[in-house]
C-alpha cells in the first residue's frame, strides 16, 4: 500500500462502506455534537449499525432517523425511557403484522403528550416575551435623551 494511503495512515480518514456514515457525517447531518451522539449510544437509544475495520462507528439512514426523533423529543422534556419507548414503537409500526391497534393507540398517547408540551412551551414563551417587552418599555422610559 502506498505511503499516506489507506488505514495504515492514521491521518487518512477511513471511508464508510455501503452507504453508511461515520459519526462526523452524522453530526453534520443532524446538528448534534459527537459527544451527544456517543452519549445516546451509551444510553442505548441509538446503536451504530456497524463498525469499520478500524473500529469507527458506522451509522445507517435509519440510525440518523432515530437521532432526529430524539433531537425533537429532547426540548419537550421526554425522559430517556419515553424516548426509548417511542423509538421502539415507531420501529414496531414499521414492521408488518402485530397488534397495530395497540401500537397506534400508544402513538396517539405520545402525540397528545407532545401537543400538551408544545402548548406549555408556547405559554412559557409568551411569558418570556412579555417580560422582554416590559424591559424594553423600561429602557425607553429611562434612557437618557
Amino acid at each position: 500500500m502506498p505511503a499516506g494511503k489507506g488505514p495504515a495512515d492514521p491521518a487518512a480518514p477511513e471511508v464508510a462502506r455501503d452507504g453508511l456514515m461515520q459519526i462526523g457525517q452524522v453530526a453534520e447531518r443532524t446538528g448534534l455534537s459527537l459527544r451527544t451522539i456517543r452519549w445516546y449510544e451509551e444510553t442505548g437509544l441509538v446503536v451504530p449499525t456497524a463498525r469499520s475495520d478500524g473500529g469507527f462507528r458506522l451509522y445507517s439512514d435509519q440510525d440518523v432517523e432515530r437521532l432526529e426523533v430524539i433531537k425533537r423529543m429532547k426540548p419537550l422534556g421526554f425522559s430517556l425511557e419515553e424516548m426509548q419507548e417511542l423509538l421502539t414503537l415507531l420501529h414496531d409500526l414499521g414492521q408488518a403484522g402485530g397488534d397495530r391497534t395497540a401500537l397506534v393507540d400508544r402513538l396517539q398517547m405520545f402525540h397528545e403528550a407532545a401537543v400538551a408540551r408544545v402548548t406549555a412551551l408556547r405559554d412559557q414563551l409568551a411569558v418570556a416575551e412579555g417580560f422582554a417587552d416590559t424591559l424594553a418599555a423600561q429602557l425607553t422610559t429611562h434612557r437618557p435623551v
